[in-house]
């Protein structure tokens, strides 16, 4: 037996050495215009006898910065549940506020799975790049991919049923274990590898719900109407020709709950939140890029937008040469570095903006809102908040009854008290935030009860009264002064022009007095006629 073995690769040892030479004298010598045909044709060889069928889904559609592969996503989802049980390596990812784990399998593992008694296998894997590069991302360029493997007699079988079924799984599985998130942009250098890592995300764990939200309750309904037929509008924008998009302006004093309005939209329609800082956008590709980079049920907001950037529509407006002569060396050389420094920071302009609101590119992913807030919306350019752009405007107000009453269930638990009609009636003569009267309801030790918290409340809504009221006497004060300034200036400035009438007058019976020539003359004209009447008086004798 020892013998036959010693044969045997006494035998195959030539061989192989001979196929590993054959294909060394391939890879070197022959010509690549006839590689593709051999491989070709040697494929419908081998198709002859192996009888499996491979479908590739690859991690990204293309090889730019675009988007993941929804159906790679899906697959990935749906391959969870028998990973666990089959893979031997595999890979965990926190879902769920951290309360549960997601197992999926690792690259290159198999794991099989069974459709209507026929059974598949899919293997994860990738494909490592083959050229050398020096990036700061580590595995940049690798790229994975699922393959399924099926019997090619159940070809109809699977593309016809079996991956409907694996991706609308994979979709279920996904939104029941969604873990939502906090997104911001990076503020990145530019450098290769960066278009994966455009937003930086956290956990989003913000508890502001429309129930606890100090609003008109018919407001508060209107708004949420609204939020919930769009979410299931897909099929009538598609109808009109829309992107499955809507903008919200949300505008009002500061501490009217602008925040807390965002993070309510977002809970109310379990969507994600991206939080664009503009000032770290470097231009308008960026911008564009970081759009395409956001994925559907998610809320693009953008806060302050009046305070971001230059946005407000106001142009730059040409100085005359004269001032430009008179304007001093030094100072025109600080506003050059100044410009310099605002270009450096961020060249997204409001054409950009624009197009990034309803574009061409505003169209990817769908489902989406785009949130902008504002204390002064009076400052932002008509453009950029134009219904289409901006569809629903939001006006977030001091806090009326309706709202305190929100507030003080959230904070003392109390739905009436005595306090309640006269809190009711400075409340209607008061200007005072949501966020004031939360800080006055919140219990600051734990002796204090609602008693309390309300009377304190009443004190504070007093002082903001005489407050305000003070500063209407001052601001009247003011006015009337300035009243009095422009009358003192307007009697002044009428007595100047009396002064100088009064003064041409005068200079011109001066005038008169200083120059006789002109009664000389009359005098002079008067004796001509004369001595002509008794020249002919005298031919007449």
């Amino acid at each position: 037996m020892m013998m036959m073995m010693q044969d045997v690769w006494t035998q195959l040892g030539p061989a192989i050495a001979t196929i590993m030479f054959a294909w060394t004298m391939y890879q070197n010598y022959f010509p690549h215009e006839l590689r593709g045909h051999i491989r070709r044709y040697t494929d419908k060889l081998v198709s002859y006898f192996y009888p499996y069928m491979h479908i590739i889904f690859h991690e990204y559609e293309t090889d730019g910065w675009f988007e993941r592969s929804k159906a790679y996503v899906a697959i990935e989802r749906y391959l969870s549940k028998n990973s666990s049980t089959q893979a031997k390596r595999l890979k965990a990812n926190v879902v769920k506020d951290g309360q549960s784990l997601v197992l999926t399998m690792d690259d290159h593992e198999e794991v099989t799975d069974e459709y209507k008694g026929e059974k598949v296998w899919w293997i994860s894997s990738q494909q490592v790049a083959s050229r050398q590069t020096i990036s700061w991302y580590p595995r940049e360029d690798e790229k994975r991919y699922f393959k399924l493997k099926f019997h090619r007699k159940n070809r109809e079988l699977i593309t016809a049923s079996y991956l409907k079924y694996v991706l609308d799984e994979g979709k279920a599985i996904s939104v029941r274990e969604r873990q939502r998130k906090l997104y911001t942009n990076s503020k990145g250098d530019g450098g290769y590898g960066y278009r994966r890592r455009m937003w930086s995300q956290v956990v989003f764990e913000h508890p502001s719900t429309f129930d606890t939200l100090a609003m008109e309750p018919n407001k508060k309904q209107e708004i949420m109407d609204d939020l919930q037929t769009f979410s299931k509008s897909k099929d009538y924008y598609a109808k009109i020709g829309k992107a499955w998009k809507r903008g919200y302006l949300l505008y009002g004093p500061p501490g009217t709950g602008k925040s807390s309005m965002i993070a309510a939209m977002a809970n109310f329609l379990q969507y994600d939140v991206y939080d664009l800082e503009l000032t770290a956008v470097k231009d308008n590709t960026e911008l564009r890029k970081l759009l395409i980079d956001t994925t559907s049920k998610s809320i693009i907001v953008i806060e302050d937008i009046d305070c971001s950037l230059d946005l407000t529509g106001q142009r730059e407006k040409k100085k005359d040469d004269k001032e430009e002569e008179v304007k001093d060396e030094k100072d025109a050389v600080k506003e050059k570095m100044k410009n310099r420094e605002e270009k450096k920071q961020s060249e997204v302009t409001l054409s950009g903006l624009l197009n990034f609101i309803d574009g061409l590119w505003s169209a990817i992913g769908g489902e989406r809102l785009i949130v902008f807030t504002t204390n002064f919306v009076e400052k932002l350019d008509p453009a950029l908040i134009r219904r289409g752009r901006m569809d629903k405007h939001i006006v977030l107000s001091y806090c009326c009854f309706d709202s305190f009453k929100v507030l003080a269930n959230n904070y003392l638990d109390i739905e009436s008290h005595d306090h309640f009609p006269e809190i009711r009636h400075l409340l209607g003569e008061t200007n005072i935030t949501p966020a004031d009267v939360a800080e006055n309801l919140m219990p600051k030790s734990s002796k204090e009860n609602a008693n309390t918290c309300l009377e304190r409340l009443i004190k504070a809504l007093e002082t903001a009264k005489e407050e305000a009221k003070l500063k209407a006497e001052e601001e009247e004060r003011e006015r009337a002064e300035k009243e009095k300034e422009k009358e003192k200036e307007a009697a002044a400035e009428e007595v100047k022009i009396t002064d100088k009438v009064n003064e041409n007058e005068k200079s011109e019976s001066n005038i008169v007095k200083e120059n006789p020539e002109g009664n000389g003359a009359k005098e002079n004209g008067k004796s001509e006629n004369n001595v002509v009447k008794e020249n002919g008086d005298v031919s007449k004798g």
